[in-house]
């Protein structure tokens, strides 16, 4: 009940996953990131459990290909699962279980790889890799979620998405950006307005860890959290 993408932004280093679903809590279970190391998506019947393996595998030097393998081989039931992985290579690769039963696919593209479960039709995935390469947005987190609105207007899920997730590592051991939208009607579309208003305060965030001095603090700032 799901589609993604998960890529790798070669010009700033930044992996990132952009994800909507017709469940709900996708930003929890689904997409998995981590700086200089790579990004991992675990869908359809989700086990959340691979996501953090994945990782691991990648950190421990597996390829995409080698970590997807790994996890279609290991998983209690890789029939039900689908598995994808970019690595910092910019490699991708994505496995989909051969037992799901719903319409799936998945598409490679460079540097990005996108999975899709309970679609409308097979092409959901192309059209989403498509659309984050053709996009002209100025930031990576935009270009992901132009890739994922591509994928809706390809017809997306079969049911209404009610959630959506837009995850990035940077430079950092936490997460640049992590944001969610749960059960909500038309989640991407509030996903985007969040990371709107999210923008142009990411960097405080980040410089409030590691160089907080430099920061004037405003007593009845909502951003000194």
């Amino acid at each position: 009940m799901t589609f993604s993408i998960a890529a790798l932004d070669r010009a700033t280093g930044m992996f990132g996953i952009a994800i909507a679903t017709s469940a709900v809590a996708v930003g929890n279970r689904c997409p998995w990131v981590r700086a200089g190391v790579g990004a991992v998506t675990t869908q359809h019947r989700t086990d959340t459990r691979a996501g953090p393996i994945g990782i691991d595998l990648l950190v421990k030097g597996c390829s995409a290909q080698e970590t997807v393998n790994v996890l279609s081989k290991t998983n209690d039931f890789p029939q039900e699962r689908q598995f994808a992985a970019v690595d910092k290579e910019g490699r991708a690769a994505l496995f989909n279980g051969p037992e799901i039963e719903c319409i799936n696919a998945g598409f490679i593209g460079n540097a990005c790889v996108s999975t899709g479960n309970f679609i409308a039709n097979t092409s959901v995935p192309e059209a989403i890799i498509d659309g984050y390469h053709v996009s002209k947005a100025d930031t990576f987190a935009r270009r992901l979620l132009d890739g994922v609105d591509a994928g809706l207007r390809a017809g997306g899920e079969t049911k209404p998405i009610m959630s959506a997730a837009l995850l990035i590592a940077h430079r950092e051991s936490w997460p640049l950006v992590d944001l969610r939208v749960d059960w909500e009607e038309q989640p991407l579309s509030k996903l985007r307005s969040l990371w709107d208003f999210y923008e142009p305060h990411q960097e405080r965030f980040v410089k409030q860890v590691v160089a907080p001095s430099e920061l004037s603090l405003l007593a009845n700032s909502p951003m000194n959290v």
